[in-house]
């Protein structure tokens, strides 16, 4: 029973202890007018916005991000190597599982709707109006298509 009881103490004293840490980073205030947005990396389809929010999403560790898209735009079928979770500010995002676009088989999410995609799970999503939503996860964060024809990075860019 002693023992019992000093491993609880060991380990709460423990908890207690992480608990006070200080955090590695610096708190983040972020007004909407504040956002600095910007083109969407490559890997998106000309048209969608992008704002890093908070962390690096192409190293370790937690990211915040936003995307902005307009109305119709699509996101092939693809999967991420680590758990994708999505929170719609504003408009409303489709999202559909699988590795075929099916714009009659996405699942509709309004303004507040919240998705977890785990890890590998191939899905696809299309904006059903000017959409933004916010994407959170543990990085480094990748985003990988199910038919490498869809990636735009990989397609030949025309000469001029």
């Amino acid at each position: 029973m002693r023992t019992m009881i000093a491993v609880g103490a060991a380990t709460l004293g423990l908890a207690l202890t992480a608990g006070a840490q200080t955090p590695k980073s610096a708190h983040v205030l972020t007004a909407p007018a504040s956002i600095t947005w910007g083109a969407a990396p490559p890997v998106f389809e000309k048209g969608a916005m992008f704002a890093v929010m908070s962390g690096d999403p192409g190293k370790a560790g937690p990211f915040t991000v936003r995307l902005k898209l307009p109305a119709g735009f699509k996101i092939a079928p693809h999967w991420h190597p680590t758990d994708e979770n999505v929170t719609v500010i504003s408009g409303s995002l489709g999202l559909g599982m699988g590795d075929t676009l099916d714009p009659k088989a996405v699942k509709v999410l309004p303004a507040g709707g919240y998705a977890v995609m785990p890890a590998e799970m191939h899905h696809y999503a299309i904006a059903q109006a000017p959409t933004v939503v916010q994407v959170h996860g543990t990085g480094p964060f990748a985003l990988n298509y199910v038919n490498p024809a869809d990636d735009p990075t990989k397609r030949a860019t025309p000469a001029k």
